[in-house]
């Protein structure tokens, strides 16, 4: 048989014991962070959504007076569009709330161009084409920006939603963010058209 060295033996022991201890309190830090990070690239992703909304929102006004040139005895549907807009304006947030608003924007806005093709002046005004031409850039821009901020709370709900890091959302107050899907009639047609 072999001498244990008691000290060598005690050493190894606490080495163990501290390994033991200290590793999953690494692995803690490291899932909180990860949380953290997700949660932030989450926020930082709908703000640029938001941008996008803001900007459709600030060309509708342009927007809704041209087609009142045009076309002054549509006037619910004006008036429609403007109340539209007065609601996705007044909603804060990424609350389903806001989504369902912008959603009703989106079909306002629908109505609207379904109306100025009963007008071919309308449509030939360069102005109309162009407000057209950018809130179409703005929509394209809107849905871009709406898919990279439902990849980033698909990355966050997978962690918040699995083992090990539901441990620490639990702990840390983490929680599963919704997504911002597309509502009504906004699933089957986008509403600028050429």
């Amino acid at each position: 048989m072999i001498p244990v060295d008691s000290g060598l033996v005690l050493v190894g022991g606490l080495a163990v014991l501290t390994l033991l201890l200290v590793a999953p309190l690494i692995a803690a830090l490291r899932g909180y962070n990860r949380l953290v990070r997700l949660r932030a690239q989450v926020r930082a992703s709908w703000a640029q959504v938001d941008v996008q909304l803001r900007r459709r929102h600030s060309l509708i006004p342009n927007l809704v007076e041209t087609v009142r040139g045009y076309a002054a005895h549509e006037r619910a549907t004006l008036e429609a569009v403007t109340a539209a807009r007065v609601a996705a304006m007044a909603t804060p947030g990424s609350t389903p709330e806001r989504v369902a608003v912008e959603g009703a924007l989106t079909q306002a806005l629908g109505r609207l161009f379904a109306v100025a093709e009963a007008y071919p002046h309308l449509r030939a005004s360069a102005n109309f084409g162009e407000l057209q031409r950018e809130l179409a850039g703005t929509e394209d821009k809107i849905a871009y920006a709406r898919q990279f901020y439902n990849t980033a709370v698909q990355s966050l709900n997978t962690a918040v939603e699995t083992l090990p890091t539901n441990v620490i959302a639990g702990l840390g107050g983490f929680r599963a963010e919704r997504y911002f899907e597309a509502v009504g009639d906004e699933r089957a047609d986008v509403p600028v058209r050429f």
